[in-house]
Parts: structure tokens; C-alpha cells; sequence
């Protein structure tokens, strides 16, 4: 792919995220050329990130999960009355 020039560039949804999250961040990475070194800790962020995100989910599976549970054993209190 050709290099565009800057005016020209596509800006991709990821750099609007990285840049809401930190424009500084994003200036550095993507203006400037600086990468980050503490790429170690970078991954243990994201491993950590990642299992919030599965047990933020689980809990929500699980609520539905009890409301429908709920519900039957109404349903089945009023069928057996």
C-alpha cells in the first residue's frame, strides 16, 4: 500500500479509541514513533483487562440465569395451586 501523506491518512477506529483514552499516548505512538517499553507490564494489563471483561460477563449470564429460574418456580407454584 502506497504511504499516504498525513493529510491523507486513514485514521482507524482502534486510534480513535487509543486517542480518547489518551491522546498523549496516541501522539507519541502514532506522530512521534516512541514505543513503549514496558511491554511486559503492558501485557499484564490486558490479561487482567480480559479477565474483568469474562467475570463482568459471567456475573451478567448468571443474573439471567436466576431470573429465569425465578420465573419458573412461580410458574410452577401457580400451576400446582
Amino acid at each position: 500500500m502506497p504511504s499516504l501523506p498525513p493529510e491523507r491518512r486513514i485514521i482507524r477506529a482502534s486510534e480513535l479509541g487509543q486517542y480518547a483514552y489518551c491522546a498523549r499516548n496516541w501522539w507519541l505512538q502514532r506522530i512521534a514513533g516512541v514505543t513503549p517499553t514496558n511491554t511486559r507490564d503492558l501485557a499484564a494489563g490486558t490479561a487482567a483487562h480480559q479477565q474483568h471483561g469474562r467475570a463482568v460477563w459471567l456475573s451478567g449470564a448468571l443474573r439471567w440465569a436466576a431470573i429465569a429460574l425465578v420465573l419458573v418456580a412461580i410458574l410452577i407454584a401457580l400451576l400446582s395451586a
